[in-house]
């Protein structure tokens, strides 16, 4: 999976919003928590659910089932609003 071209990511101060480029299904704006951020920029290439969590693993001090909940619950966010190719 990976985020769709249609959706452009921008950083301001060190905040990150997602922005959608014309898709008619979503015309806001998602504006990211550090969380949310990694896993973006996860997404930015292809890659699976199992290697966001292990990269958020690697970087984060904190349980894998924690991890594992918190990529799931933004991965059903994006894809609430048609921003991952599958």
């Amino acid at each position: 999976m990976k985020l769709k071209s249609d959706f452009i990511v921008q950083n301001i101060d060190d905040t990150q919003f997602l922005v959608p480029l014309g898709h008619e299904a979503f015309t806001g704006i998602v504006r990211s928590n550090k969380t949310a951020a990694f896993i973006v920029n996860c997404l930015k290439k292809e890659t699976t659910k199992e290697q966001i969590v292990d990269a958020m693993c690697a970087q984060y001090d904190a349980p894998r089932e924690t991890i594992e909940a918190d990529v799931e619950e933004i991965l059903g966010t994006l894809r609430s609003i048609h921003a991952l190719e599958e």
